[in-house]
Protein backbone atom coordinates (compact mmCIF):
# COMPACT_ATOMS: atom_id res chain seq x y z
CA UNK A 1 0.00 0.00 0.00
CA UNK A 2 2.89 2.21 -0.44
CA UNK A 3 1.64 5.48 -1.70
CA UNK A 4 5.28 7.01 -1.85
CA UNK A 5 7.25 5.73 -5.09
CA UNK A 6 11.08 5.66 -3.52
CA UNK A 7 10.10 3.52 -0.53
CA UNK A 8 7.56 1.34 -2.33
CA UNK A 9 10.61 -0.08 -4.56
CA UNK A 10 13.11 -0.18 -1.28
CA UNK A 11 10.23 -2.15 0.66
CA UNK A 12 9.65 -4.33 -2.69
CA UNK A 13 13.56 -5.16 -3.25
CA UNK A 14 14.33 -5.19 0.42
CA UNK A 15 11.29 -7.78 0.51
CA UNK A 16 12.43 -10.11 -1.64
CA UNK A 17 16.75 -9.82 -0.32
CA UNK A 18 14.90 -10.82 2.63
CA UNK A 19 13.54 -14.03 1.19
CA UNK A 20 10.50 -12.77 2.64
CA UNK A 21 6.98 -12.32 0.32
CA UNK A 22 5.72 -9.16 -1.43
CA UNK A 23 2.47 -8.69 -1.84
CA UNK A 24 1.25 -5.54 -3.43
CA UNK A 25 -1.66 -3.73 -2.44
CA UNK A 26 -3.64 -0.95 -4.36
CA UNK A 27 -3.96 2.95 -2.44
CA UNK A 28 -7.25 3.20 -3.79
CA UNK A 29 -8.59 0.16 -1.69
CA UNK A 30 -11.18 0.64 1.15
CA UNK A 31 -10.44 -1.02 4.73
CA UNK A 32 -12.72 -4.13 3.61
CA UNK A 33 -10.22 -5.23 0.83
CA UNK A 34 -7.52 -4.61 2.74
CA UNK A 35 -8.71 -7.02 5.60
CA UNK A 36 -9.60 -9.46 3.34
CA UNK A 37 -6.12 -9.54 1.80
CA UNK A 38 -3.94 -8.71 5.15
CA UNK A 39 -5.85 -11.52 6.56
CA UNK A 40 -5.70 -14.51 3.68
CA UNK A 41 -1.95 -13.62 3.39
CA UNK A 42 -1.56 -13.58 7.15
CA UNK A 43 0.92 -10.35 6.59
CA UNK A 44 3.27 -9.65 9.38
CA UNK A 45 4.40 -5.88 8.18
CA UNK A 46 2.80 -3.54 6.25
CA UNK A 47 4.13 -0.14 4.20
CA UNK A 48 2.24 2.29 3.95
CA UNK A 49 1.68 6.10 4.72
CA UNK A 50 0.05 7.83 7.38
CA UNK A 51 -3.42 9.24 5.37
CA UNK A 52 -3.79 5.80 4.28
CA UNK A 53 -2.90 4.43 7.46
CA UNK A 54 -4.90 7.30 9.26
CA UNK A 55 -8.13 6.44 6.84
CA UNK A 56 -8.12 2.37 5.94
CA UNK A 57 -6.19 0.78 8.18
CA UNK A 58 -5.99 1.58 11.81
CA UNK A 59 -9.43 0.86 12.20
CA UNK A 60 -8.49 -2.52 11.23
CA UNK A 61 -5.56 -3.29 13.69
CA UNK A 62 -7.73 -5.29 16.14
CA UNK A 63 -9.25 -7.69 13.60
CA UNK A 64 -5.43 -8.61 11.91
CA UNK A 65 -3.55 -10.76 15.05
CA UNK A 66 -0.42 -11.56 12.70
CA UNK A 67 0.17 -7.67 11.52
CA UNK A 68 3.12 -7.20 13.89
CA UNK A 69 4.41 -3.86 12.06
CA UNK A 70 3.12 -0.44 10.68
CA UNK A 71 5.39 1.37 8.79
CA UNK A 72 4.58 5.01 8.03
CA UNK A 73 6.52 6.36 4.78
CA UNK A 74 5.86 10.15 5.95
CA UNK A 75 6.37 10.64 9.49
CA UNK A 76 9.72 11.52 11.24
CA UNK A 77 9.39 9.88 14.05
CA UNK A 78 7.70 6.62 15.26
CA UNK A 79 3.98 6.35 16.49
CA UNK A 80 3.55 3.83 18.80
CA UNK A 81 5.82 0.14 19.50
CA UNK A 82 4.50 -1.51 16.25
CA UNK A 83 3.57 2.02 14.19
CA UNK A 84 6.97 3.18 12.90
CA UNK A 85 8.94 5.63 10.82
CA UNK A 86 10.29 4.47 7.60
CA UNK A 87 12.66 7.17 7.64
CA UNK A 88 14.07 6.67 10.96
CA UNK A 89 14.30 2.95 10.64
CA UNK A 90 16.28 3.40 7.27
CA UNK A 91 18.79 5.86 9.30
CA UNK A 92 19.43 3.08 11.64
CA UNK A 93 19.47 0.31 9.27
CA UNK A 94 23.21 -1.11 8.66
CA UNK A 95 24.61 -0.30 5.24
CA UNK A 96 25.89 -4.26 5.13
CA UNK A 97 23.64 -6.94 4.46
CA UNK A 98 24.10 -10.09 3.34
CA UNK A 99 21.48 -11.52 0.93
CA UNK A 100 20.66 -15.38 2.47
CA UNK A 101 20.74 -18.38 0.26
CA UNK A 102 17.92 -18.74 -2.05
CA UNK A 103 15.76 -21.86 -3.30
CA UNK A 104 14.38 -21.39 -6.56
CA UNK A 105 11.11 -22.62 -4.91
CA UNK A 106 11.04 -20.14 -1.60
CA UNK A 107 7.98 -18.39 -1.65
CA UNK A 108 8.47 -14.64 -3.43
CA UNK A 109 5.26 -12.80 -4.39
CA UNK A 110 1.64 -13.00 -3.53
CA UNK A 111 -0.80 -11.55 -5.91
CA UNK A 112 -4.47 -11.41 -5.35
CA UNK A 113 -7.32 -11.96 -8.08
CA UNK A 114 -10.84 -10.74 -7.59
CA UNK A 115 -13.33 -13.13 -7.46
CA UNK A 116 -17.13 -13.09 -8.34
CA UNK A 117 -18.04 -13.98 -4.87
CA UNK A 118 -16.65 -13.88 -1.51
CA UNK A 119 -12.40 -13.24 -0.96
CA UNK A 120 -10.23 -12.99 -3.61
CA UNK A 121 -7.50 -15.38 -4.56
CA UNK A 122 -4.26 -15.41 -3.16
CA UNK A 123 -1.72 -16.63 -5.94
CA UNK A 124 1.87 -17.32 -4.96
CA UNK A 125 4.65 -17.37 -6.76
CA UNK A 126 8.58 -18.58 -6.54
CA UNK A 127 11.93 -16.82 -6.72
CA UNK A 128 12.23 -18.69 -10.21
CA UNK A 129 9.58 -16.68 -11.67
CA UNK A 130 12.25 -13.69 -11.74
CA UNK A 131 13.97 -16.23 -14.75
CA UNK A 132 10.20 -15.35 -17.04
CA UNK A 133 10.64 -11.85 -16.00
CA UNK A 134 13.89 -11.71 -17.18
CA UNK A 135 13.86 -13.20 -20.12
CA UNK A 136 10.50 -11.81 -21.42
CA UNK A 137 11.72 -8.55 -20.78
CA UNK A 138 14.34 -9.40 -23.28
CA UNK A 139 12.74 -11.30 -26.15
CA UNK A 140 8.89 -9.71 -25.58
CA UNK A 141 9.76 -6.03 -24.46
CA UNK A 142 13.11 -5.90 -26.57
CA UNK A 143 15.39 -4.33 -23.54
CA UNK A 144 18.30 -2.86 -25.15
CA UNK A 145 21.38 -1.75 -23.09
CA UNK A 146 20.18 2.31 -22.32
CA UNK A 147 16.78 1.74 -23.12
CA UNK A 148 14.30 4.18 -20.99
CA UNK A 149 11.28 1.74 -20.76
CA UNK A 150 7.42 2.90 -19.27
CA UNK A 151 5.14 0.18 -17.57
CA UNK A 152 2.03 2.31 -17.24
CA UNK A 153 0.88 -0.16 -14.72
CA UNK A 154 0.05 0.36 -11.21
CA UNK A 155 2.49 -1.71 -8.48
CA UNK A 156 -0.58 -3.11 -6.66
CA UNK A 157 -1.56 -5.01 -10.32
CA UNK A 158 0.66 -7.97 -11.12
CA UNK A 159 1.80 -5.96 -14.15
CA UNK A 160 3.03 -3.16 -12.05
CA UNK A 161 5.31 -5.91 -10.16
CA UNK A 162 6.25 -7.83 -12.47
CA UNK A 163 7.19 -5.53 -15.57
CA UNK A 164 7.14 -2.01 -13.85
CA UNK A 165 9.53 -3.51 -10.86
CA UNK A 166 11.52 -6.83 -11.30
CA UNK A 167 11.74 -7.09 -15.24
CA UNK A 168 13.63 -3.80 -15.97
CA UNK A 169 15.80 -4.19 -13.00
CA UNK A 170 17.21 -7.68 -14.07
CA UNK A 171 17.64 -6.46 -17.14
CA UNK A 172 19.38 -3.33 -16.60
CA UNK A 173 16.99 -0.46 -18.23
CA UNK A 174 15.99 2.26 -17.06
CA UNK A 175 12.68 2.07 -15.67
CA UNK A 176 9.82 5.30 -15.84
CA UNK A 177 7.66 5.82 -13.02
CA UNK A 178 4.33 7.77 -12.55
CA UNK A 179 2.05 7.87 -9.51
CA UNK A 180 -0.71 10.35 -10.70
CA UNK A 181 -3.99 9.18 -12.60
CA UNK A 182 -4.19 9.05 -16.47
CA UNK A 183 -3.69 12.15 -18.51
CA UNK A 184 -3.04 11.98 -22.24
CA UNK A 185 -1.58 15.00 -21.95
CA UNK A 186 1.10 14.41 -19.08
CA UNK A 187 1.63 11.12 -20.78
CA UNK A 188 2.66 12.14 -24.13
CA UNK A 189 5.02 14.67 -22.25
CA UNK A 190 6.49 12.10 -20.59
CA UNK A 191 7.21 9.92 -23.52
CA UNK A 192 8.78 13.07 -25.28
CA UNK A 193 10.89 14.15 -22.04
CA UNK A 194 11.97 11.09 -20.98
CA UNK A 195 12.47 9.94 -24.19
CA UNK A 196 11.35 6.42 -23.78
CA UNK A 197 11.50 3.92 -25.80
CA UNK A 198 9.27 0.99 -24.52
CA UNK A 199 6.03 2.04 -23.59
CA UNK A 200 4.46 -0.81 -22.04
CA UNK A 201 0.39 0.24 -21.30
CA UNK A 202 -3.45 -1.49 -21.26
CA UNK A 203 -6.13 -0.81 -23.49
CA UNK A 204 -7.94 1.15 -21.23
CA UNK A 205 -5.52 3.37 -21.64
CA UNK A 206 -5.41 3.12 -25.62
CA UNK A 207 -9.18 3.25 -26.06
CA UNK A 208 -8.94 6.88 -24.20
CA UNK A 209 -6.10 8.43 -25.97
CA UNK A 210 -7.91 6.78 -29.54
CA UNK A 211 -11.63 9.15 -28.24
CA UNK A 212 -8.65 12.24 -28.14
CA UNK A 213 -8.51 14.15 -31.13
CA UNK A 214 -4.32 14.49 -30.24
CA UNK A 215 -1.94 13.51 -33.39
CA UNK A 216 1.22 12.56 -31.32
CA UNK A 217 3.60 12.46 -33.51
CA UNK A 218 3.15 15.75 -35.05
CA UNK A 219 2.74 17.53 -31.67
CA UNK A 220 5.56 15.54 -29.98
CA UNK A 221 9.01 14.49 -30.24
CA UNK A 222 8.56 10.82 -30.20
CA UNK A 223 11.35 9.85 -32.12
CA UNK A 224 12.99 7.64 -29.59
CA UNK A 225 9.69 5.40 -29.03
CA UNK A 226 10.51 2.09 -30.80
CA UNK A 227 7.54 -0.18 -29.36
CA UNK A 228 4.45 -0.42 -27.78
CA UNK A 229 2.81 -3.16 -26.48
CA UNK A 230 -0.51 -3.20 -24.33
CA UNK A 231 -1.60 -6.18 -22.16
CA UNK A 232 -4.98 -6.46 -19.50
CA UNK A 233 -7.78 -7.21 -21.61
CA UNK A 234 -7.22 -8.36 -25.34
CA UNK A 235 -7.01 -5.32 -27.59
CA UNK A 236 -8.98 -4.79 -30.44
CA UNK A 237 -7.63 -4.69 -33.82
CA UNK A 238 -8.98 -1.06 -34.19
CA UNK A 239 -6.53 -0.40 -31.32
CA UNK A 240 -3.56 -1.60 -32.91
CA UNK A 241 -3.63 -0.31 -36.20
CA UNK A 242 -4.56 3.05 -34.21
CA UNK A 243 -1.31 2.73 -33.21
CA UNK A 244 0.09 2.17 -36.94
CA UNK A 245 -1.74 5.18 -37.85
CA UNK A 246 -0.77 7.55 -35.03
CA UNK A 247 2.50 6.38 -33.93
CA UNK A 248 3.91 4.76 -36.98
CA UNK A 249 4.13 1.27 -35.69
CA UNK A 250 1.13 -1.51 -34.56
CA UNK A 251 0.69 -1.83 -30.80
CA UNK A 252 1.89 -5.18 -30.14
CA UNK A 253 -0.61 -7.35 -27.68
CA UNK A 254 0.39 -9.99 -25.29
CA UNK A 255 -1.23 -12.49 -23.21
CA UNK A 256 -0.73 -13.75 -19.50
CA UNK A 257 -2.26 -14.11 -16.37
CA UNK A 258 -1.91 -13.79 -12.89
CA UNK A 259 -1.69 -17.57 -12.64
CA UNK A 260 1.03 -17.59 -15.44
CA UNK A 261 2.96 -14.90 -13.16
CA UNK A 262 4.66 -13.73 -16.88
CA UNK A 263 3.74 -12.98 -20.74
CA UNK A 264 3.36 -16.35 -22.25
CA UNK A 265 1.45 -15.59 -26.05
CA UNK A 266 2.89 -12.41 -27.65
CA UNK A 267 2.81 -10.84 -30.58
CA UNK A 268 7.05 -9.70 -31.34
CA UNK A 269 8.78 -6.64 -32.84
CA UNK A 270 10.59 -9.35 -35.18
CA UNK A 271 7.41 -10.79 -36.70
CA UNK A 272 4.43 -9.96 -38.72
CA UNK A 273 1.35 -8.66 -36.63
CA UNK A 274 -2.06 -9.52 -37.58
CA UNK A 275 -3.97 -7.11 -35.40
CA UNK A 276 -6.30 -8.57 -33.28
CA UNK A 277 -4.26 -11.62 -32.32
CA UNK A 278 -2.85 -12.72 -29.34
CA UNK A 279 0.61 -13.48 -30.73
CA UNK A 280 2.72 -16.97 -30.27
CA UNK A 281 4.12 -18.09 -27.53
CA UNK A 282 7.31 -18.06 -25.89
CA UNK A 283 9.67 -20.07 -26.70
CA UNK A 284 9.77 -23.39 -24.38
CA UNK A 285 6.41 -22.25 -23.49
CA UNK A 286 4.32 -24.67 -24.93
CA UNK A 287 0.45 -23.72 -25.51
CA UNK A 288 -2.59 -26.14 -27.14
CA UNK A 289 -6.56 -25.48 -27.82
CA UNK A 290 -8.65 -28.55 -25.83
CA UNK A 291 -11.42 -29.79 -25.56
CA UNK A 292 -12.45 -31.07 -22.11
CA UNK A 293 -15.15 -33.75 -21.69
CA UNK A 294 -15.80 -35.42 -18.17
CA UNK A 295 -12.60 -34.10 -16.50
CA UNK A 296 -10.35 -35.48 -19.75
CA UNK A 297 -8.36 -33.47 -21.70
CA UNK A 298 -8.08 -33.89 -25.70
CA UNK A 299 -5.79 -31.39 -27.76
CA UNK A 300 -7.13 -30.28 -30.85
CA UNK A 301 -4.48 -30.12 -33.74
CA UNK A 302 -6.49 -28.73 -36.48
CA UNK A 303 -6.60 -25.52 -37.52
CA UNK A 304 -9.17 -22.76 -36.38
CA UNK A 305 -11.13 -24.68 -34.26
CA UNK A 306 -12.14 -23.31 -30.66
CA UNK A 307 -11.12 -24.61 -27.48
CA UNK A 308 -9.47 -23.92 -24.05
CA UNK A 309 -6.47 -22.60 -24.05
CA UNK A 310 -3.88 -24.56 -21.59
CA UNK A 311 -0.65 -24.10 -20.97
CA UNK A 312 2.18 -26.92 -20.32
CA UNK A 313 3.25 -27.20 -16.76
CA UNK A 314 6.59 -26.69 -15.58
CA UNK A 315 7.38 -23.12 -16.15
CA UNK A 316 9.06 -21.05 -13.55
CA UNK A 317 6.44 -18.46 -13.36
CA UNK A 318 3.62 -20.60 -13.27
CA UNK A 319 1.65 -19.96 -9.75
CA UNK A 320 2.13 -22.64 -7.32
CA UNK A 321 -0.36 -22.23 -4.99
CA UNK A 322 -3.96 -20.49 -4.59
CA UNK A 323 -3.05 -19.37 -1.08
CA UNK A 324 -4.96 -21.72 1.48
CA UNK A 325 -7.45 -22.84 -0.93
CA UNK A 326 -5.10 -26.16 -2.22
CA UNK A 327 -8.44 -28.07 -3.71
CA UNK A 328 -9.11 -24.59 -5.73
CA UNK A 329 -5.87 -24.92 -7.09
CA UNK A 330 -5.81 -28.66 -8.01
CA UNK A 331 -8.62 -28.04 -9.97
CA UNK A 332 -7.07 -25.91 -12.42
CA UNK A 333 -4.79 -28.40 -13.72
CA UNK A 334 -5.78 -31.92 -15.60
CA UNK A 335 -2.34 -33.87 -16.01
CA UNK A 336 0.40 -31.77 -16.95
CA UNK A 337 -1.95 -29.08 -18.40
CA UNK A 338 -2.93 -25.49 -17.10
CA UNK A 339 -6.63 -24.28 -17.46
CA UNK A 340 -6.39 -20.86 -17.98
CA UNK A 341 -10.16 -20.53 -18.20
CA UNK A 342 -9.87 -19.14 -21.09
CA UNK A 343 -11.37 -19.69 -24.95
CA UNK A 344 -9.44 -19.41 -27.63
CA UNK A 345 -8.49 -20.46 -31.15
CA UNK A 346 -5.03 -21.23 -32.80
CA UNK A 347 -4.99 -20.82 -36.93
CA UNK A 348 -2.87 -22.20 -39.98
CA UNK A 349 0.11 -19.81 -38.91
CA UNK A 350 0.43 -20.80 -35.21
CA UNK A 351 -1.30 -17.32 -33.85
CA UNK A 352 -3.70 -17.26 -31.17
CA UNK A 353 -6.70 -15.68 -31.17
CA UNK A 354 -8.59 -14.84 -28.43
CA UNK A 355 -12.28 -16.09 -27.76
CA UNK A 356 -13.29 -15.02 -24.48
CA UNK A 357 -13.47 -16.39 -21.15
CA UNK A 358 -15.66 -19.68 -20.47
CA UNK A 359 -17.87 -18.21 -18.06
CA UNK A 360 -18.22 -15.09 -20.23
CA UNK A 361 -19.74 -17.78 -23.63
CA UNK A 362 -22.79 -16.50 -24.35
CA UNK A 363 -25.98 -19.51 -25.27
CA UNK A 364 -27.61 -18.28 -28.11
CA UNK A 365 -30.29 -20.44 -30.31
CA UNK A 366 -27.71 -23.05 -30.39
CA UNK A 367 -24.84 -21.06 -31.10
CA UNK A 368 -21.41 -20.44 -28.80
CA UNK A 369 -20.71 -16.52 -28.81
CA UNK A 370 -17.99 -15.08 -27.70
CA UNK A 371 -18.28 -11.38 -26.58
CA UNK A 372 -14.94 -10.28 -27.71
CA UNK A 373 -15.96 -11.09 -30.64
CA UNK A 374 -19.23 -9.08 -30.72
CA UNK A 375 -17.64 -6.18 -29.31
CA UNK A 376 -14.69 -6.32 -31.94
CA UNK A 377 -17.34 -6.22 -34.62
CA UNK A 378 -19.53 -3.24 -33.05
CA UNK A 379 -16.22 -0.96 -32.28
CA UNK A 380 -16.12 -0.81 -36.26
CA UNK A 381 -19.04 0.96 -36.54
CA UNK A 382 -17.84 4.89 -36.47
CA UNK A 383 -19.72 5.78 -33.97
CA UNK A 384 -18.44 3.17 -31.43
CA UNK A 385 -15.35 4.33 -28.88
CA UNK A 386 -16.19 0.76 -26.61
CA UNK A 387 -18.37 -1.69 -25.88
CA UNK A 388 -19.00 -4.82 -24.05
CA UNK A 389 -21.43 -8.10 -24.44
CA UNK A 390 -23.19 -10.09 -21.86
CA UNK A 391 -25.84 -13.04 -22.70
CA UNK A 392 -29.10 -12.06 -20.47
CA UNK A 393 -31.29 -15.25 -20.19
CA UNK A 394 -33.96 -15.56 -22.54
CA UNK A 395 -36.86 -18.30 -22.17
CA UNK A 396 -36.83 -18.79 -25.98
CA UNK A 397 -33.34 -18.91 -27.17
CA UNK A 398 -31.71 -19.50 -23.82
CA UNK A 399 -29.90 -16.38 -23.84
CA UNK A 400 -29.98 -12.90 -25.94
CA UNK A 401 -26.98 -11.05 -26.95
CA UNK A 402 -27.04 -7.66 -25.15
CA UNK A 403 -24.66 -4.55 -25.93
CA UNK A 404 -23.44 -1.94 -23.83
CA UNK A 405 -21.96 0.79 -25.80
CA UNK A 406 -20.30 3.92 -25.18
CA UNK A 407 -20.31 6.71 -27.85
CA UNK A 408 -17.53 8.58 -29.83
CA UNK A 409 -17.32 12.09 -28.18
CA UNK A 410 -19.93 14.34 -29.45
CA UNK A 411 -21.91 11.69 -30.90
CA UNK A 412 -25.49 11.80 -29.49
CA UNK A 413 -27.78 8.69 -28.73
CA UNK A 414 -31.00 8.10 -29.81
CA UNK A 415 -33.15 5.26 -30.99
CA UNK A 416 -32.22 6.23 -34.81
CA UNK A 417 -28.63 5.21 -34.24
CA UNK A 418 -29.04 2.26 -32.07
CA UNK A 419 -30.98 0.43 -35.00
CA UNK A 420 -28.06 1.85 -37.62
CA UNK A 421 -25.06 -0.22 -35.01
CA UNK A 422 -27.69 -3.12 -34.36
CA UNK A 423 -28.30 -3.44 -38.24
CA UNK A 424 -24.17 -2.88 -38.83
CA UNK A 425 -23.91 -5.46 -36.68
CA UNK A 426 -26.32 -8.10 -38.27
CA UNK A 427 -24.83 -7.45 -41.55
CA UNK A 428 -21.45 -8.11 -40.43
CA UNK A 429 -22.19 -11.21 -38.38
CA UNK A 430 -25.20 -12.47 -39.13
CA UNK A 431 -28.59 -12.55 -37.11
CA UNK A 432 -27.93 -15.16 -34.90
CA UNK A 433 -24.58 -13.64 -33.24
CA UNK A 434 -25.66 -9.93 -33.31
CA UNK A 435 -27.41 -7.95 -30.33
CA UNK A 436 -30.62 -8.04 -29.85
CA UNK A 437 -30.41 -5.03 -27.57
CA UNK A 438 -28.50 -2.36 -27.26
CA UNK A 439 -28.26 0.05 -24.29
CA UNK A 440 -25.99 3.07 -24.52
CA UNK A 441 -23.81 3.75 -21.17
CA UNK A 442 -21.01 6.48 -20.18
CA UNK A 443 -18.60 3.62 -19.37
CA UNK A 444 -17.23 0.25 -19.14
CA UNK A 445 -16.94 -1.18 -15.71
CA UNK A 446 -13.53 -1.83 -15.71
CA UNK A 447 -10.47 -3.26 -13.55
CA UNK A 448 -7.51 -0.50 -12.51
CA UNK A 449 -5.71 -3.57 -14.83
CA UNK A 450 -8.19 -2.47 -17.77
CA UNK A 451 -9.62 -5.83 -17.64
CA UNK A 452 -13.90 -5.79 -19.02
CA UNK A 453 -15.87 -6.37 -16.00
CA UNK A 454 -18.82 -8.38 -17.77
CA UNK A 455 -20.00 -10.40 -14.82
CA UNK A 456 -20.62 -6.87 -13.08
CA UNK A 457 -22.87 -5.96 -16.11
CA UNK A 458 -24.80 -8.93 -15.55
CA UNK A 459 -25.22 -8.71 -12.47
CA UNK A 460 -26.80 -4.86 -12.50
CA UNK A 461 -28.84 -5.94 -15.52
CA UNK A 462 -30.31 -8.61 -13.76
CA UNK A 463 -30.30 -7.37 -10.41
CA UNK A 464 -27.83 -10.12 -8.88
CA UNK A 465 -25.03 -9.45 -6.40
CA UNK A 466 -22.16 -7.78 -7.64
CA UNK A 467 -19.77 -9.59 -5.46
CA UNK A 468 -15.49 -8.46 -5.46
CA UNK A 469 -15.57 -5.27 -6.79
CA UNK A 470 -12.29 -3.91 -4.75
CA UNK A 471 -10.31 -3.48 -8.09
CA UNK A 472 -12.90 -1.73 -10.04
CA UNK A 473 -11.67 1.36 -12.02
CA UNK A 474 -12.64 4.88 -10.16
CA UNK A 475 -14.18 6.56 -13.56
Amino acid sequence: MAGRIPELYITALGTLKYTAVFCPLFSVFGPEPILQRISKGEAKVLVTTSALFEKKVKQLQEQLPFLQYILLTDVPEHISKNVLSFSKLMEHANEEFMIPQTNPEDAALLHFTSGTTGMPKGVLHVHQAVLTHYMTGKYVLDFHPGDVFWCTADPGWVTGTSYGIISPLVNGVTSIVDEEEFDATRWYSILEEHKVNIWYTAPTAIRRLMRMNINPLQEYQLNNLRLILSVGEPLHAEGVMWGKEKFGMPILDNWWQTETGGIMIANYASMEVKPGSMGKPLPGVEVAIATIDNGKLNLITEPNVEGHLVIKKGLPSMFRTYLHEEERYNKCFIGDWYLSGDLAKRDKDGYFWFIGRADDIIKTSGHMVGPFEVESTLMRHSAVAEAAVIGKPDPTIGELVKAFVVLKSGIESNNMLKMDIMGFARKEMGPAIAPKEIEFIESIPKTRSGKVLRRLLKARELGLPEGDISTLEIS
